[in-house]
């Protein structure tokens, strides 16, 4: 079977990471394919925030927990040491679009790795408040942005899970 869609069939969401950080040639190698997704019109309205600092990706977790509403001590980022946060420019009308493929290609790209992955939501309600918006002030990033998602990466705990059964109804040929 070729090999990208033994990736595709095979990644799962990690919900459980080790602290080790991961190498420095797996991050730019996948931050390297996230910026290879497809853009309407070729746009490339994404970016990407590669956060290994662990403070502030301290901070992150806790402005995505106040978000979404868990109680202290919680790391909705499940302890992973790398997060990837991908906004788009929200004046592109593909903005949301080219975001979420941008992420399908950070977590395929990292799965071929070896580097274990999940999509952590709440990033739009994050880039909405003063934390984002100072944030992204902080690293210099102008101009009106919208929260994708955060890419949590590293090494799996655990073994993934085997793939839940496809439904029957999801795809119809029409000939």
């Amino acid at each position: 079977m070729n090999e990208t869609i033994k990736v595709l069939e095979s990644r799962r969401s990690c919900r459980n990471f080790k602290p080790d950080m991961i190498k420095d040639e797996e991050l730019q190698a996948i931050v390297k394919a996230g910026t290879y997704a497809a853009t309407g019109m070729g746009k490339q309205s994404p970016v990407i925030i590669a956060v290994t600092n662990k403070e502030l990706r301290d901070e992150i977790m806790e402005a995505n927990r106040k978000v979404g509403g868990w109680g202290e001590g919680f790391d909705p980022f499940y302890g992973a040491p790398v997060i990837l946060i991908v906004i788009a420019k929200k004046d592109v009308a593909t903005h949301v679009y080219d975001g979420s493929l941008v992420m399908g290609n950070l977590m395929n790209a990292a799965e071929s790795l070896g580097v274990a992955s999940i999509w952590i939501h709440r990033a739009k309600e994050e880039f909405e408040s003063d934390f984002g918006k100072n944030l992204l002030k902080q690293l210099g990033i102008e101009g009106e942005y919208e929260g994708i998602g955060h890419c949590a990466l590293g090494y799996a705990a655990e073994p993934a899970k085997a793939p839940a059964p496809r439904k029957e109804d999801y795809v119809y040929f029409v000939s």
